[in-house]
């Protein structure tokens, strides 16, 4: 030992050892757990190999860098790829390679990369985030190339220069971290992270006690009350989540007290991702952000608190006991979804009927996108309504990509004289929210064995009209998407819905049966005819991947009015096509013929594997409480589903409570053949008859 030499970055006895000393410690150390984490889309094979010849690919973009390259400089327009460059996923890519082959050209190339980054970038460059992320990789590398074994190439004075900066950086971001949000999360998780790997560096004690209670306190700022993420994204929300759950298995592992209240939180959030991921295993890409798949959490929160139905939906109901609700309110952050079940019925795991719909703010943060009221609608395995996703948010070029994934015509809900529901403009550098967010309210949310009903009200201080989206998910078989729009003038609405990529060309628009149709892979959309709506399809894009976007068709129904309204069935099919009309039935209240705003019906007919229904719809305001005529009916209730056969017997009524019925000249089937949950309402329609 050299008595002279000293290291300011560790504690005692630690600082007075020299660098082979450090390492051949860090080398042999066995009492502290930690894991790699490899992001998928980064560490793909073929990218890593790319890395050895300095050929580097983010968001789809691939440059060729020289030798040496120059970090600070950018060859791509977009900002976020040179964010990537310095976030080093790469590294834990080249670490999990050099374990699986033993070839040195990988860990060569580590330390190549990082020795340059060292010597060349100062520490303020980009934000605190993204040293947040590359001190992570950084750690996650050294799991590869120095905690599992000893690697020859590693030496001791790379091994300290390494050490020095990740020192420095840690100091740095201590120093600078976010207030809020998603970048915090990822910062503090570097700080605990780094405190647990490296105790003996100074200042760990301190980033471990300050990143536990910072932690806890990030959970309960950025977690609503019903454990969505606050910045509204549903792949934000489990990016973070992914986060905290790494945090708190690492703490497990090293035998680390965490508040407890951070277990109740993350049970929320686990709950949120748990009723979020369509049948075929993905998130919607609601507001910014991909769609891919976060099952593995699921998992981790099975592993960790031993939650069955979390077991159940991480492997597509091959394990575990399903979910208590088939549908779920997130009422906080507007988010509601609704299910046809969960695999334990009629439908396999995978062809269950999906649809989550936006009630809800914009979200904390700069994520959110204009889409008030809007969904997305998948079934059979297939996403046939989508949410476009985010694309990019680079706004440079010609067209403005990010302005247009982001705004209102982009969504699945009406737009107005072709403007966004809030506003949004140039400003300065960049387009900026620059408005109020418009005014909401979830009326209704009803969920049973039957049927489901959602109402929603959006009021968008960008023009004077009030709409309201009702959708009733009907036996549940199919759905109807009722769209009301009051003004005071008459303006130009459009009612929009994203088809897939796969409809792609073979989207189709007809009329039969007095019935506007649109023909796609695996849906029927319907309407009944109306002369002054001009329908349509048009190009549109989805993107589930940051940087790729794929044509996908847009289906556009358009009119001019004061006030109007729209009923949808979207009917989803798995091998034969229904056969579907509409018809829309005037409601009457005495002598008056009631506005649809008040009170509409509908017959909806459907043929499908040889059978013929006729289901009729009706629906009025709950606060009037009138005494309503339409068709065969006098009804003072607000809401009544009835389905029938091809002969007019009954098949199936559904109502709310207490609601007086009169029937005039409709037939029933014998009290034997109604299912026992209909037995309630047989006596009624008897007792009537």
């Amino acid at each position: 030992m050299n008595p002279a030499y000293s290291s300011p970055i560790f504690q005692p006895p630690y600082n007075t050892w020299t660098p082979e000393q450090i390492l051949a410690y860090y080398q042999a150390r066995a009492d502290i757990h930690y894991f790699p984490v490899l992001d998928s889309e980064q560490t793909r094979p073929e990218k890593i190999e790319g890395i050895l010849a300095n050929c580097f690919d983010f968001n789809h973009e691939r440059y060729q860098l020289p030798t040496p390259f120059d970090w600070t400089i950018n060859p791509s327009r977009d900002k976020e790829w040179l964010i990537l460059l310095h976030k080093f996923y790469y590294a834990v890519g080249l670490g999990a390679v050099y374990q699986s082959t033993k070839v040195a050209c990988y860990v060569e190339k580590w330390l190549e990369l990082t020795s340059s980054w060292i010597d060349t970038v100062p520490l303020d460059f980009l934000s605190s985030d993204v040293a947040g992320r590359r001190i992570q990789n950084w750690i996650f590398a050294h799991y590869y190339f120095v905690t599992l074994e000893p690697v020859p190439q590693v030496s001791p004075e790379f091994y300290l220069k390494f050490l020095i900066s990740l020192h420095r950086q840690l100091c740095h971001l201590r120093q600078n971290l976010t207030p809020a949000r998603n970048h915090r999360t990822i910062e503090l998780y570097a700080l605990f992270l780094a405190a647990v790997v490296f105790p003996e560096l100074d200042g760990a004690a301190e980033w471990l006690e300050f990143s536990r209670q910072e932690l806890l306190k990030n959970m309960q700022t950025d977690l609503l009350a019903d454990g969505v993420q606050c910045e509204l994204s549903t792949d934000y929300h489990h990016l973070v989540l992914k986060n905290y759950l790494n945090i708190r298995r690492l703490a497990l592992l090293n035998h680390i007290p965490m508040p407890a209240e951070m277990d109740t939180l993350l049970k929320r959030a686990l709950d949120f991702a748990m009723y979020v991921h369509k049948p075929d295993g993905w998130i919607p890409s609601l507001s910014d952000g991909d769609s891919r798949s976060f099952l593995d959490l699921l998992a981790q929160g099975y592993q960790l608190y031993g939650d069955e139905a979390m077991l159940y939906v991480a492997t597509q109901g091959q394990q575990g006991r399903p979910p208590a609700c088939r549908s779920k309110a997130f009422p906080v952050s507007g988010y509601y979804i609704l299910r046809s079940g969960w695999g334990n019925g009629r439908n396999a795991f995978t062809d269950e009927q999906y649809l989550i719909f936006d009630c809800g703010p914009l979200g904390a943060g700069n994520h959110g996108h204009f889409d008030l009221l809007s969904f997305e609608l998948a079934a059979y395995g297939q996403s046939l309504i989508v949410d476009p996703g985010r694309y990019t948010y680079d706004e440079s070029g010609e067209t403005n990509w990010r302005a247009l994934f982001r705004g209102t015509a982009a969504h699945n809900t009406v737009l107005v004289d072709n403007q966004n529901q809030t506003r949004y403009a140039f400003h300065k550098t960049r387009f900026k929210v620059r408005g109020p967010e418009p005014k909401r309210e979830l009326k209704a949310f009803m969920s049973c064995a039957a049927f489901d009903f959602l109402h929603g009200v959006a009021h968008s201080f960008e023009y004077d009209v009030v709409h309201e989206r009702q959708i009733f998910f009907v036996w549940p078989e199919y759905w109807l998407i009722s769209d009301i729009l009051l003004a005071p003038e008459v303006h130009h609405y459009d009612l929009r819905f994203h088809l897939s990529d796969q409809a792609d060309q073979k989207a189709e628009l007809t009329v039969e049966r007095d019935t506007l149709l649109v023909y796609a892979p695996h849906l029927v959309l319907a309407q009944a005819f109306s002369p002054d709506i001009k329908p349509g399809i048009e190009e549109g894009f989805i993107s589930r991947t940051y940087g790729v976007k794929q044509s996908a068709p847009v289906v556009s129904l358009a009119r001019q009015a004061a006030n109007a309204v729209y009923h949808t069935v979207l009917h989803p099919y798995h091998a034969e096509r229904p056969e579907i009309s509409v018809a829309e039935i005037p409601v009457t209240w005495g002598s008056r013929v009631c506005p649809p705003s008040e009170a509409f019906a509908l017959c909806i007919t459907i043929a499908a594997n040889g059978r013929r229904f006729k289901d009729y719809y009706f629906k009025a305001d709950p606060a009037l409480r009138r005494e309503y005529t339409w068709a065969d009916f006098t009804y003072s209730g607000s809401l009544l589903l009835l389905r029938q056969d091809a002969a007019g017997n009954t098949l199936n009524l559904q109502t709310q409570p207490s609601a007086n019925r009169n029937y005039s000249s409709m037939s029933f089937r014998p009290k034997g053949e109604i299912s026992e949950a209909d037995n309630d309402i047989w006596h009624l329609i008897k007792d009537k008859r």
